[in-house]
């Protein structure tokens, strides 16, 4: 018999065979992929989401797009550095919790040398972009955010207290400010209350994640509030801290002139993000289990309520 396969029929594959081209355009690939994973891509794009529309209001319209890009380019550099070195920091809690133990660091798809060295090429870029493309301000700006993250937040907070996220999260307020200043050279009332905005509403966003890996973070040891306080007593701060919010979101009216949409919209989404957190703060107070509180619910609705309180600031002016 022949020893080629019937018609119709398929010759095994040999895998131990894989062309060498094959294996290496995989492993690339995988490499590639280590190394984006790193940066925190979702992350970066929430900051894009308060960084453009702060220039357009600064603006006063649409600004130059030249200068858009530039920005966006050194700020995606500055956050990409910020979150390398966090990972890099952070491993050891990564491989204990189930949400992160398959980032890069913790499946070793890259060393912590590597990583560290990947961070300040990113922090090196990200400053001589912003700072040779749109102004040593701005720059300024990125640098002082990714040292707070860095210093402040990931080796000094995150691990002892429960207040992290609170003063932690002033890091991830500076784009706005640097969104302004690209466009301005100087900063204003403005944009500190678009500041404001992200620092009210971080806490909210981020214990309703922490409810749903609480498990997580006991494991990690890591003292998310709630993990160290009874679920009703973080639903009303959740509760407090998003009528701040909504309060703060309001007051960008009158500091910034906006026309009729962005006080319409602010008002409108408030009420949503506070109709949630309310939902959530009854369900807390009945005594339900973590899954039962549907803590992701008003997660998910705070990236919504964000974007469209900072589109709204974008759009505004194109309307006036």
């Amino acid at each position: 018999m022949s020893g080629r396969p019937a018609a119709g029929d398929r010759a095994p594959i040999d895998v131990d065979r894989q062309p060498a081209g094959d294996a290496a355009r995989a492993s690339l690939t995988d490499v590639l992929g280590a190394y984006v994973g790193l940066t925190k891509p979702r992350i970066i794009e929430l900051l894009l989401v308060t960084t453009v529309p702060a220039m357009f209001l600064a603006a006063g319209g649409v600004p130059s797009l030249r200068l858009v890009l530039a920005t966006m380019v050194g700020g995606c550099l500055a956050a990409a550095s910020a979150n390398v070195f966090n990972c890099v920091l952070d491993r050891d809690i990564d491989e204990r919790m189930r949400r992160t133990r398959r980032r890069p660091l913790p499946r070793h798809a890259v060393g912590p040398l590597a990583a560290t060295l990947f961070g300040a090429v990113l922090g090196i870029a990200a400053t001589l972009a912003l700072g040779l493309w749109v102004n040593w301000l701005s720059a300024g700006l990125a640098l002082a955010a990714n040292a707070f993250y860095i210093g402040v937040y990931t080796l000094w907070l995150k691990r002892r207290t429960a207040q992290n996220i609170v003063w932690g999260g002033i890091a991830g307020c500076f784009p706005p400010l640097i969104g302004w200043t690209a466009v301005t050279g100087h900063l204003a009332w403005a944009p500190f209350v678009l500041f404001a905005i992200v620092f009210f509403w971080t806490p909210p966003h981020t214990w309703a994640l922490a409810f749903r890996y609480r498990e997580d973070y006991a494991a990690a040891e890591v003292p998310m509030l709630p993990v160290v306080m009874a679920a009703p007593a973080v639903a009303a701060r959740i509760m407090i801290y998003s009528v701040v919010t909504v309060a703060v979101s309001l007051a960008l009216w009158p500091v910034a002139g906006t026309g009729w949409l962005y006080p319409t919209v602010a008002a409108l989404t408030g009420a949503a993000l506070l109709w949630e957190s309310f939902q959530l703060l009854v369900r807390a107070r009945r005594g339900l289990t973590d899954a039962a509180l549907k803590p992701m619910r008003l997660f998910h609705w705070t990236n919504s309520y964000l974007a469209l309180v900072f589109v709204a600031a974008a759009v505004d002016p194109l309307l006036r």
